[in-house]
């Protein structure tokens, strides 16, 4: 198996936190041991009553030394009205969607070189009168959001699994791997997984 022996580290929000990928992936590639840092409720973007919880925050926490690291936020930091944030700026700070992913990439590839750091997009969603079509209030629609995440991985030259784009999780097929528009059930999480799986696999 690939990653037989190895370690994984997965970041994100309460998709990532309810543990229903990881043990579909970690069966099927071998992973030894596997450490969910994801949080519930919480965007990329630190700042405001989510900050402690922030992925940016939590991913600077990490202390372990890991053989591949996932970051899998976004839909979050769009319902939140989290600003995207400036791609030229020299110090990107953390209030930013932008900014944030970038700090986190370099603290992780800065204190892990050797991990295989990769990038997941948000799924698509239709839940609280957020979806594909609706801007927030900052006028970011959530595929802005997955369109950074598709830019920041070919400016670090790492791998984006895109799952708003290839998933098949859309408006019509959301009832079907949804709980509620948003998190995935046993069957979202088993799409998830079998994406992610041939995925990680060629890393």
């Amino acid at each position: 198996m690939k990653w037989q022996g190895r370690s994984w580290g997965t970041l994100g929000d309460s998709i990532t936190a309810a543990n229903g990928y990881q043990p579909l992936v970690s069966a099927a590639l071998g992973f030894s041991a596997v450490r969910n840092y994801g949080r519930g409720g919480c965007p990329m973007t630190a700042g405001g009553p989510t900050d402690e919880g922030a992925t940016v925050n939590i991913g600077r926490g990490i202390h372990d030394v890991l053989d591949c690291i996932t970051i899998f936020a976004g839909t979050n930091d769009y319902r939140l009205d989290k600003p995207l944030g400036e791609w030229d700026t020299k110090d990107p700070g953390s209030l930013t969607f932008t900014g944030a992913y970038r700090t986190l990439i370099e603290h992780i590839l800065s204190q892990n070189p050797a991990c295989r750091l990769n990038l997941w997009t948000p799924l698509q969603r239709d839940k609280d009168g957020y979806d594909v079509d609706r801007p927030n209030s900052l006028g970011h629609r959530l595929d802005d959001y997955a369109e950074a995440v598709r830019r920041l991985g070919r400016s670090y030259a790492l791998p984006v699994l895109d799952l708003y784009a290839e998933s098949g999780l859309n408006r019509l097929t959301l009832p079907a791997f949804t709980e509620d528009g948003l998190h995935p059930n046993p069957q979202g999480h088993a799409r998830i997984a079998s994406m992610a799986v041939s995925f990680l696999e060629r890393l």
